[in-house]
Order: C-alpha cells, then structure tokens, then sequence
C-alpha cells in the first residue's frame, strides 16, 4: 500500500517537473560557420565548430554574425637535450577566429591563439607511427583551439571595426 502511494507520488512529482521549462534565454546571440582556410583541416575545424555550437544552441545558419576561421599546422625537428638520446618532432598549430557582422560588413572580435605537442618519430618512413601520430595530434590541436575558443565567446560589440583594418 505504501509503495503505490509513493509510486504515484513520485510520478506526480514527473508530471510536475516535466511541465516545467527552462526560462528561454532571448538575448543569447547565435552564430554561423562561413568559410574555413586550411584545405582538410579546415575541414575538421568547420564540423567541430559547427558541432560545438550546436550543442550549445548557439548555432544559426541565418545568423548576422558569422565566424570566419583559418586553421594552420607546421611541424619541425624538436631537441630536448645535449645527448640526443630521443628525436622529437613537435608539431605546432595555429587558429585564427573572426566574427563578422553581417549587417555593417565588419568585424566585432578576433581571436588568435596557437599551441604545440611533440612526440617522438622513428627514423624510417616504413613506420606509419610518425603519421598516425602527427594525425592525432594535428585533431586533438584542433579540438583543444576550438573548444577553447568557444569558452571564451562574448556577445559582440555594438561598435566594429572595418573588414579591411
């Protein structure tokens, strides 16, 4: 007998919550993706930003600001130590974020940051390690930009600078 009360306790209680809605947020800007730089990396970035956004609601395909983004790796030969004892190859990657108003043909923020991983390579090119590793690294750059990016999006200025400054 009790555990029916608390059954039917606890799907009105369901009921109740699920009525219930999130307060809709109007003044939350939305964004969308125009063009990405960077051949096949770009590529990455594009899906993982638009990814990102989505998840967050912060996506609209019409909307008035628009990000616009290059992507950019480079790899060399990394040296820790006066022996030599290990070849490392670090492999930096650079992103570059404008978000653009539509509206006045200007932009409102930039923002530009790089970062860099190394791993250690074989000597041989027999190896596919060395390519699968730079791979990896080259994404996981990308994704760590990207989200970071996205955590430090504010809500446009009124005032923006020309496209060609």
């Amino acid at each position: 007998m009790y555990k029916t009360k608390l059954l039917i306790l606890l799907l009105i209680n369901f009921i109740f919550l699920s009525c219930t809605k999130d307060s809709p947020n109007y003044n939350k800007v939305k964004y969308s993706v125009g063009y990405v730089s960077g051949e096949y990396d770009g590529l990455i970035l594009k899906n993982l930003l638009t990814s990102k956004l989505s998840n967050l609601d912060l996506y609209d395909v019409n909307s008035i600001y628009k990000i616009e983004s290059s992507i950019s790796h480079s790899s060399g030969l990394f040296i820790t130590n006066i022996d030599n004892t290990s070849d490392r190859m670090r492999v930096n990657s650079e992103v570059t974020f404008e978000i653009v108003d539509q509206r006045f043909k200007c932009v409102t923020s930039k923002y530009k940051k790089s970062i860099s991983q190394y791993y250690i390579f074989a000597d041989t090119d027999k190896y596919i390690s060395n390519n699968e590793a730079e791979k990896k690294i080259k994404e996981e750059n990308t994704e760590a930009l990207t989200k970071d990016f996205i955590n430090k999006l504010k809500k446009p200025k009124a005032i923006c600078k020309k496209l060609n400054e």
